[in-house]
Formats: structure tokens, sequence, C-alpha cells
């Protein structure tokens, strides 16, 4: 293929602009990136062949600061502008003045982006286009009492959207009228705070909904088609968590009803380049149009995968003028992909978020993962890293093309714009990365996720790779019966860590065994590899806040990697229990755990399953290790130190005990008591903002405000006091 382009210029940061270069250097391309000054040192950066400085921490003075974005495309005289997604990306001005300045915008032109840009504008379009549209008022909100009232009018429940909106910012369900009056006010400060523009407006809320993506690929010739829908049901705060493609359960008829309706609407606007139409689908499967995002979805690697196609290729041709060359007949889905959004934020505290720097960072490895699922080492060594198999023909359904296709596509791959001692700061989305795996069918793509996200490194700070293996262990889930209320209706008080079965226990508990028997044999230097030749030994072992303890025999077979445990319940001081359960395990180990990679391994009962553990830390008596996705801090200790431990005092009291503190990294915005104030339960104490998400944190209890620790505009961290309360 010849060159599109000599040079492109990457409008945005992390890892959509690596992922943006990745297929721009596979086509022989100058590479060109933009950075904000504390950005200088990030991996898109380095990756870059060209990279220029657009301004201080702050978006709007840097990654928004279309000025200075337009010197650094004049100064490095780049051919063409790939915006990615978020920032610049929707932003018709800036595409317009690219367009001016005689570069190429690799995306949709300014007329496409401000008609569908405007969500009201674009509901009126659609439904001139005969696109199903979702009922509500087609105009904006002047303030809280006419949002209420117009509420009232469509019928509760509603949904107050940002007309600029996106990402799930601005975006609030009412039940009820004060819900009405309390979501327009977030609602509009949110959508003033993240895009400039804070008009709202109001329509009906369709509940028991399943978010469906239809993905357009159109050329500036009036061509147009559509590639395999997404499921993007699984959402928290209208932020997508995990998406995949195809959709489980949706009828053939349905999903080209949607693509038929799509195509209509990009050809209504002159689209082109690549764009996605976003769906409700109700429990009839009736559909209704949400909106058209007219950029690189965040999600589009779930697409590359079943397709083969790769999307920043397909728009860099578009913006190149060629023509379409693929056909909607051949478009057929390859497999199942599924992706989990990796975020920086914690689960454990109602998802709020953390910052923090990447001390220990690595992808999980592709031949274990497979091997894990399907017992076999895959051909392709490592993970494939943000690109797709760079394939821009249509899929087929011959049974030999389809097998040649499946194996072409990695299995395991990551997107991400981080490395071993990057910091994730609160001036940015707290994304890490995508982690996205492909299989044979969703089952399948599905136990290859939980194998992925057991085996990838992410230490140094808080984030949500528990409460994704949680999702992907879900019968619910794993049944496919998905709305996008799924996240609210099965963990309703919040989630609260994964439970473990007893098998999973037992599991946990001889791992940790072994891994102390290691340690042990290695500390002794009685043998150069791990497990090997170290005499039997007894070990009392509790996880977490569990009131009982565990004594396990560990024995290891001579000139082998064999572990044997045998465990049984025990009280503190050595009883046995009523709750006491013998068990035994034949472990077969494949790595000990104590590596750099902290990366315990083991087959179980003759490769029955395997058992995998990252340990975090050692401490004297135990160990922090991650199992199930889950943080356990284990007691490992020998029957003499464990009976020694229960006379040591407690820990002294926090100084700050009953205070309100700071949830999250952020700034306060508000402060809504003084001290002295009586303030009763559910009543707003204070608003903190944390990446470009208003967080209004309410009284738990009625009480006396004593104290107010910090004034409006206070940059926080998390535990910081807020407001202390009368005793």
């Amino acid at each position: 293929m010849p060159r599109l382009f000599d040079s492109l210029l990457v409008a945005n940061r992390g890892e959509i602009a690596c992922r943006i270069m990745r297929t721009a250097k596979r086509l022989n391309m100058r590479t060109i990136a933009l950075f904000s000054e504390p950005d200088a040192n990030a991996p898109h950066v380095a990756m870059a062949d060209t990279a220029v400085c657009v301004g201080p921490a702050a978006s709007s003075a840097s990654y928004l600061n279309i000025e200075a974005i337009m010197d650094a495309i004049h100064q490095t005289k780049a051919q063409a502008v790939h915006p990615g997604y978020g920032f610049l990306s929707e932003n018709a001005h800036f595409a317009e003045m690219v367009e001016k300045a005689g570069v190429a915008f690799v995306g949709p032109g300014p007329g496409a982006i401000s008609a569908m840009g405007d969500k009201i504008e674009s509901k009126r379009i659609a439904m001139e286009a005969g696109v199903t549209t979702i009922p509500g008022f087609q105009g904006i909100l002047k303030d809280e009492d006419e949002a209420v009232k117009v509420a009232i009018e469509v019928g509760f429940p509603v949904m107050i959207k940002a007309s600029a909106g996106g990402g799930g910012k601005g975006m609030r369900i009412a039940w009820n009228a004060e819900e009405a009056a309390a979501g327009f006010a977030v609602s509009s400060r949110e959508a003033a705070s993240a895009f400039g523009d804070n008009r709202i407006f109001i329509e009906r809320y369709v509940d028991q909904s399943r978010h469906i993506e239809i993905q357009l690929l159109a050329d500036a010739y009036g061509e147009c088609v559509y590639l395999p829908e997404r499921e993007c049901s699984i959402q928290r705060r209208n932020q997508k968590v995990v998406e995949e493609a195809p959709a489980a359960h949706l009828s053939r008829r349905t999903v080209e009803a949607m693509g038929k309706e799509a195509v209509a609407l990009a050809k209504a606007v002159g689209y082109r380049s690549a764009g996605t139409l976003e769906f409700l689908v109700d429990a009839q499967q009736q559909h209704y149009f949400l909106e058209m995002n007219t950029r690189l979805q965040v999600e589009h690697p779930v697409t590359e995968m079943v397709s083969g196609i790769d999307l920043v290729e397909a728009m860099l041709r578009v913006a190149a003028g060629e023509r379409m060359w693929l056909k909607q007949e051949d478009l057929r889905p390859i497999g199942w992909a599924i992706e989990s959004r990796l975020y920086a934020e914690d689960p454990l505290r109602g998802f709020l978020p953390s910052i923090g720097t990447l001390k220990r960072y690595k992808h999980p490895e592709q031949d274990a993962v497979v091997a894990a699922v399907d017992g076999i080492a895959d051909t392709t060594t490592g993970t494939t890293t943000g690109t797709s198999t760079g394939t821009t023909t249509g899929t087929t359904t011959d049974t030999d093309s389809v097998a040649a296709i499946v194996a072409a596509i990695p299995a395991v791959r990551v997107d991400d714009g981080v490395r071993e001692g990057s910091e994730i700061a609160m001036h940015y989305d707290p994304m890490i990365s995508k982690l996205v795996t492909h299989g044979r069918d969703r089952d399948h793509a599905r136990q290859l996720m939980i194998a992925a996200l057991d085996r990838y490194i992410i230490r140094g700070l808080v984030h949500n790779q528990n409460f994704l293996r949680s999702l992907m262990c879900h019968e619910r889930f794993a049944s496919g019966q998905l709305t996008t209320s799924f996240i609210k209706e099965e963990y309703p008080d919040g989630y609260h860590g994964y439970t473990l079965s007893p098998t999973e226990r037992e599991d946990m508990l001889a791992a940790v065994a072994s891994l102390q028997h290691a340690a042990d044999a290695q500390a002794r230097t009685v043998a150069t590899v791990g497990v090997r030749a170290m005499g039997p030994s007894t070990l009392r072992v509790r996880i977490g806040g569990e009131d009982d303890e565990t004594a396990v025999r560990v024995e290891t077979e001579a000139q082998s990697s064999d572990v044997m445990c045998a465990g049984d319940v025990v009280s503190a001081f050595g009883a046995k229990t009523e709750t006491s359960r013998e068990f035994s395990r034949q472990m077969r180990i494949i790595s000990t755990g104590l590596g750099p990679d902290g990366l315990f391994e083991a087959t179980v009962d003759g490769a029955e399953r395997n058992v995998v553990m990252q340990v975090h830390d050692r401490s004297p008596l135990g160990w922090e290790v991650c199992m199930y996705g889950t943080r356990w801090s284990v007691l490992s200790r020998r029957p003499r130190f464990a009976e020694l431990s229960s006379h040591m005092l407690p820990p002294p009291p926090s100084p700050h005990e009953g205070a309100l503190l700071s949830p999250m990294p952020g700034v306060l915005v508000s402060i809504a008591v003084g001290a002295g104030d009586m303030v009763v339960a559910g009543q707003q104490l204070c608003v903190v903002e944390a990446m470009k998400m208003q967080n209004v944190i309410l009284a738990e209890r009625n009480a006396v405000v004593q104290k107010v620790f910090v004034d409006v505009g206070a940059t926080l961290a998390t535990d910081d006091p807020i407001v202390a309360f009368e005793p």
C-alpha cells in the first residue's frame, strides 16, 4: 500500500495516542505527539518521532488549547491530524481550523460534527432520517424549576443529559421531582466543567434496557457500511466498564434494523470516517437512537478483534480520499471479543478515584493465558499491544477462512499509555488500560479474560481489577442476560469484594502455604530452587479477618516441583473447632511467586485447574497477595508465633476518628456547612471534584459540626479531614 500521509499529528494523550501511532508507524508515517508539561516523559511522547509541548497540566491550557495545537501543526508541517477520542475529537471549530490550514482531519467534516455533537439537533435530524428515537423534550432547560416541570410532563423516570455531553458526564437519572431538580444542578455544573457548555435537556429513561452500538465506516463519496454490533450495557454512573462484540441474545433482525438506520443517518449528514451510533434496546428488542459519536470510540478494539479491520487505518484511508473497499454482505463477526477497562479507582470505597505511581506493571502473557484456558500453549509469544491484525478486507463465513482469521487474531490485547513508573494523576482520565480478549465464542472469551486479569500485574495504586474479575465470574454476566442496570441490581449496596467458595479458600490456603514453604527454603539456602529438597513443615494460615486459622502441613516430593498440602481448621491456640474441615491439595508448582514479578502459579490435583496468585508484599507475619482479582492479607506463621501474637496490643485510634475524610483525591468545589451547624443523615456536606466528575458527599448520621478544616478550592488527598463533628 502506498503511504497515505508522510506525517500524522495525534492531538491527544495516553493510550489512544499510543494506539493511533502504532498503526501510523506500521504505515510508515512520521508521528508527532502533543504533551502537557506533566506529560513530558509519558509513553506517547517517547513513542513519537517528534513531540511538542502545548501548555501546562490543565486540559483547557494544553490538550484543549486550539491555538497552541495549530501552532504545533504548522511548526511540524504535519500532513494529517488524528484527534483520538475526548478533548477536541468532536470539536467542529477545531476540525474546520485544521482543514482551513490545508491539513487532513482524520475524522468527519465540521458540518457532521456540529450536527451530531448537539444532542438536541442530532435527535431532530435522526427523526427526519427515519431513525427511531426516545420520547422527550426537544429544547434547552433554563433552570431547576423548568427541569422539574418538563420531567413531570415527560413522565418519570427521566434522563437528564448535557447537550454537548459524552463519557457519562453531565448525565443523571431522576425518578421524582426532587431528583430532577438536584440532577439538573449537578449535570449543568459537570457539563460546564467538562465541555464548556452547560445546556441540559430531558428525555424518557428506558428502564431495563441494553446499550448497543453500531460502528459505521463511511467514505467521502456517499458509501457507508456498518460493522458487527457492540454490547456496552455494563455501566456505572453511565460510564462503560465492560464492552463486547457481538451482542448476546440479540436478534439479527434488530441488528440489521439498527444498522440500516445508522447508515441512513450517516448519509443524511454527509458523514465520512468512522463513527458510532448508540442505541437503547428494550426487553422487547425495540431499539431507540441515543446519540451519534463522531469519533473513534474507546471500545473500538472489540470491533477490530471480531472483524479483523484496523479502524485507525480505515480512518486514515478515508482521510486520504480512498473509496469504500468493504462490502456490507462480507461484514460478519468472527468469534467473540470482550474488553475490560482498568481504572485507577477503589471499588471497595464506592469507586472513588485513586492516584499514584505504577511501581510494578506487566501485561499478562498470552501463552500463559491461553494455556490456562485451553490447556495448550499458543504459538504467538507475548501479548499484542494496541493494534488490530492490520487487515482491512471484509470477513467471510467460509469455514477454512474463519479458522484462519481466528488464528490470526490475538487472544489477548492490551491498549495502554502507561509503563512501569508512570504516574496516574488527578489532571486527566483515571484509565490505566483496556484489556481485550478474543475467543471462539463468548464463554471462551470470558474465560480468557479471567485468566488474563489474574496475570495482569498492576501495583502501586488502587484499581478496579477485583471488580472486573467479579463481573466476569458473575453467573448473570456469564449467561449474557445484561441490561444497563446490571451493576445497580447485582450490587445494590456497592461492591464489597470477592466471596471465596470453600474450594477457592482451600486453594488459597494451599497456595500461601506453598509460597511460605518455598520462601523458607530459599532463606535457609537448603536448595537453589524454591520448593525442592526441604523437609515437611507445619504452618498456621489465616485469610483476612477470619477468626479461625488453618494448620497446613506442607511436604515436597524429592527432585520435583510437586507439593502436597494437607490442612485442617483450628482455633487460635491450635485446637480443632466445630467448623473443622480437612482438605488436601496436590500442587505442581509452575512459578513460586518469589521472582521479580511475584507471580505464583500451580496446577492442582493433576491439572484439574490452575491456581494463580500475585505476591505483592511480605510482612514478618505473612503475605499481601492478590488472588481471584482481590487483595488479601494472609497470616502465615509457625504455631508458636501464632500463639504469641494473641498477646499483641491493638493499634491506637486515629486522631480524626468520626470526622468526614476526603474519600478521594480532588478539589473541594463547595462546602455546605459551618462550625456549629446541625446536620441530619443524608444532608449534603460538600462537593469534591475528581477526574472531571463532581461527587456529592452526604452526612452519614445526625451530628453537630465542630470544625471545618479546609476552604473551597483546596486540593485534597485521600483521607484528608474536611469536617469534624462534636463527640
